[in-house]
């Protein structure tokens, strides 16, 4: 299997080490490093840089009040049921996303979005970004587009191709405001993503750009 060519730029990998990135983002990264083994070893070498860092700060002592409200939490998420992993779950889908997929990507309610994409919302996260799967059927496309937050997408499966190259599994992309393209998978099989919008995207085209307040309203 190729490797990812595509990979996070180093503050967001730092971030995830310290802990500091949203969950949409987190799920990502998550995503991407069980492809990726540089990044994994990177994001090893940051958290033992992390560790140290930790070891050289004075510690401060804690009031009751704080010690109280933590033990009551560490209870509450005891009393709480953790959902179990399915022993029948697909071993190709990342283990962060298990919690979201029972089985297998065909398993899901795929919603058609198009004639050739169909996407299922995973969850959304508190800063309103919204965590999905997309599915593109092999050769086919979405419309140009461009965003007005920033997207973030993980290959999971085939790959797909747009103004600025190719993408395979495992690849980290990222698109912002200023990015215009129009994603094509590739012939031999469909394109499975996983994708976070941080804002709606806004078609381009002079026809589909009247699309564009159903697609704000949709997205709120």
């Amino acid at each position: 299997m190729d490797k990812p060519q595509n990979h996070p730029f180093g503050e967001l990998l730092a971030a995830y080490s310290a802990g500091s990135l949203p969950l949409s983002q987190a799920l990502c990264i998550s995503a991407h490093l069980e492809h990726c083994d540089s990044c994994a070893r990177q994001l090893q070498h940051l958290n033992r840089v992390g560790t140290e860092l930790m070891q050289q700060l004075t510690p401060s002592k804690a009031s009751d009040e704080l010690k109280n409200r933590l033990l009551e939490r560490l209870d509450s998420l005891e009393a709480e049921t953790p959902r179990h992993e399915s022993a029948r779950v697909d071993s190709s889908i990342p283990r962060c996303l298990r919690q979201f997929v029972d089985s297998s990507y065909g398993g899901l309610r795929w919603k058609r979005i198009s004639a050739d994409i169909h996407s299922v919302e995973l969850c959304r996260d508190s800063n309103g970004a919204k965590v999905e799967l997309l599915k593109i059927k092999p050769g086919g496309s979405a419309t140009t587009h461009t965003h007005l937050g920033d997207e973030y997408t993980v290959i999971l499966e085939g790959s797909f191709s747009d103004e600025s190259g190719l993408y395979r599994k495992g690849d980290f992309v990222v698109k912002d405001k200023n990015d215009k393209h129009t994603p094509v998978a590739t012939r031999d099989s469909e394109c499975i993503c996983l994708a976070v919008t941080e804002g709606p995207i806004q078609f381009t085209g002079p026809i589909s750009r009247l699309l564009n307040p159903l697609i704000r309203r949709s997205y709120a």
